[in-house]
């Protein structure tokens, strides 16, 4: 009982879960103290015709604190939806993650400079023009020999002070707070992140090198051209941090008892087994496959499609499972034949591959069913 108080109170000071699915709103996590100040880095040319940007952004992992989820060109889920970014503001004694998400128009996002035409107020970076997406190369990285949509307009370029300032209120934050536009869009219908854009964020939580601990503030995979894709050419360097990075004293760093109290409310929260862990090398440690709820306006195209999902979802879980009682058989093997530190450490390398692998699969599966899903552009 003792310890359990110790646990509850640890995870009052450090981070608090709740459950609050709504879109541009407070949702999921409470942190006691403000992300890193944004990285610099240069943007990644456009992939192609019909990709937005949207800006990388600091994620909260309850074990292993902030982690840059990389800025990435997406497919819009159809013509005429834009991005409004999510943010981190401060209200109720903590700094609250506001998710992003598509509408008819950009809505606010904290007033946060995230650059490349998100100023701290709408989009500067381009506009639909019916089904065709026109790219302003004023503040875009475009390939005009590959897309051809493009217009040059200086003027949305705010003459601000560039701080890198990564979140809204409480001390040292942006004062800023929706207009009048800003509030009518925000009653518009909105549709959540993609699954690719989900993935993508899961993806940067599984890899160390995100960690603000590690990084301090600027990330190896500041950008990339396409989500995902976490190597190659299309990947960008942070050039420099926003902002000197001084971790605090209370940040978790993936082991104690705060750690455990974190995933613990995750558990509570989620439904879920709650060990998520973010390099897993293991089966054991890849989290689960969920859905995410259709939104195309036709009830019965939405059914199907969440079918579709589940029926993914449920084959990629029962693959983690096989997966991790044939590794599970392994370490007792290896513990019955008292495997020697080159023998246990070759065969922890073989279940980190073959656990990548699994869920490099199953990214790509799931991209493939997002592709499939999404509305095709009139030609």
């Amino acid at each position: 009982m003792v310890k359990r108080l110790v646990r509850v109170a640890l995870l009052a000071f450090c981070a608090v879960i709740f459950l609050q699915p709504t879109f541009g709103q407070a949702v999921s996590v409470s942190v006691s103290f403000g992300p890193p100040a944004l990285p610099v880095y240069d943007l990644p040319v456009c992939p192609g015709d019909g990709y937005l940007w949207t800006p990388g952004y600091w994620a909260w992992d309850p074990d292993y604190g902030y982690y840059w989820v990389p800025g990435t060109w997406i497919m819009a889920p159809e013509p005429g939806f834009l991005w409004t970014p999510g943010y981190w503001g401060w209200g109720d004694g903590g700094y609250f993650w506001h998710e992003g998400y598509w509408g008819p128009h950009v809505g606010f996002y904290g007033g946060i400079n995230y650059g490349f035409g998100y100023f701290g107020v709408g989009f500067g970076g381009g506009m639909w023009a019916g089904n065709v997406f026109r790219y302003n190369t004023a503040v875009l990285h475009i390939d005009t020999t590959i897309v051809h949509n493009t217009y040059i307009d200086r003027t949305v370029i705010r003459d601000v002070t560039v701080n890198h300032v990564s979140y809204n209120g409480g001390e040292g934050g942006i004062e800023a707070h929706p207009n009048a536009d800003e509030q009518r869009y925000a009653q518009e219908q909105h549709r959540p992140p993609s699954s690719e854009q989900q993935q993508h964020a899961q993806t940067a939580r599984g890899n160390p090198a995100m960690r603000a601990s590690q990084n301090h503030g600027a990330p190896e995979i500041a950008a990339t051209s396409k989500p995902g894709e976490f190597s190659g050419g299309g990947v960008v360097k942070a050039r420099e941090a926003g902002a000197p990075y001084k971790e605090p004293a209370n940040a978790p760093h993936g082991g104690g008892e705060a750690a455990h109290a974190n995933a613990g409310a995750t558990e509570h929260a989620n439904g879920e087994a709650g060990a998520e862990h973010a390099n897993p090398t293991d089966a054991k440690d890849l989290p689960s496959h969920t859905v995410t709820q259709p939104n195309t306006g036709n009830p019965k195209q939405d059914k199907q499609y969440l079918q579709q999902q589940q029926k993914l979802a449920d084959k990629q879980n029962l693959e983690h499972q096989k997966l991790q009682q044939q590794q599970e058989k392994e370490h007792q093997t290896a513990t019955q034949k008292n495997y020697t530190p080159q023998q246990t450490q070759k065969l922890e390398q073989k279940h980190a591959q073959q656990t990548q692998k699994l869920e490099q699969q199953h990214t790509q599966q799931a991209q493939k069913l997002q592709a499939r899903q999404t509305p095709k552009r009139p030609q």
